[in-house]
């Protein structure tokens, strides 16, 4: 199948004058902007890791925390990505608001959060997702959909009336981030690609790539 759709990128203009130096704080309003933008999943960024025989791999997770420390999501640690982060913890991850003709891409290496926070945020989590983490082994195989139903029911039955506790494998990761590329969509493809390399100072240095 031959594919030959057409599409100008014109909406707006990425300028050096107009960033935040900061990558955290551009990152923050570019997502401020496709929440008020109603994008879908907003907060879904596509996250690659590499498993232990050096090949890529990538699913999309949701951003759960952004400050000056990273960008934080969840995950079961025995899944394929936790368990190809516990050998390689370098990351990209990239978030696409095509309603906007952005995306941006962010490279960094993975830590765990502390438990605290992992207990803080599960706690907040709805009772049925909670319920979730701990009646699907994430990425192993399965007899069939009845058999994650009956765990579900099993697990609603032995909690019931209890508060749900998080699973000792159920873990959060913070990217600590050393790249950022915000790229903006632009006619006749020259976009334009603006990339932030954190310094040793702890500054950024900006500079704009070829499209």
């Amino acid at each position: 199948m031959k594919l030959h759709l057409r599409r100008e990128y014109a909406q707006r203009v990425l300028q050096e004058s107009e960033v935040d130096p900061n990558p955290i704080r551009q990152l923050q309003r570019w997502l401020q902007e496709a929440i008020e933008a109603q994008v879908v999943e907003p907060h879904a960024m596509c996250l690659a890791t590499v498993d232990a025989q050096g090949h890529p791999d990538a699913r999309f997770v949701l951003l759960r925390e952004l400050d000056e420390r990273g960008l934080v999501f969840y995950t079961n640690a025995n899944s394929s990505k936790g368990r190809q982060l516990s050998q390689n913890p370098y990351v990209t991850v990239v978030f696409w608001w095509g309603e906007l003709e952005r995306q941006v891409r962010i490279q960094g290496v993975a830590e765990p959060v502390s438990d605290a926070e992992a207990n803080a945020y599960f706690a907040t989590r709805p009772r049925g997702h909670q319920l979730a983490a701990w009646a699907s082994p994430q990425s192993e195989v399965i007899p069939n959909r009845h058999w994650l139903e009956a765990r579900m029911a099993e697990l609603e039955r032995q909690y019931e009336g209890l508060p749900v506790p998080r699973p000792p494998y159920w873990l959060g990761y913070r990217i600590v981030p050393h790249t950022f590329e915000f790229w903006q969509g632009r006619p006749n493809r020259l976009h334009d690609r603006l990339r932030y390399t954190r310094q040793p100072d702890g500054t950024w240095k900006i500079e704009r790539l070829a499209p």
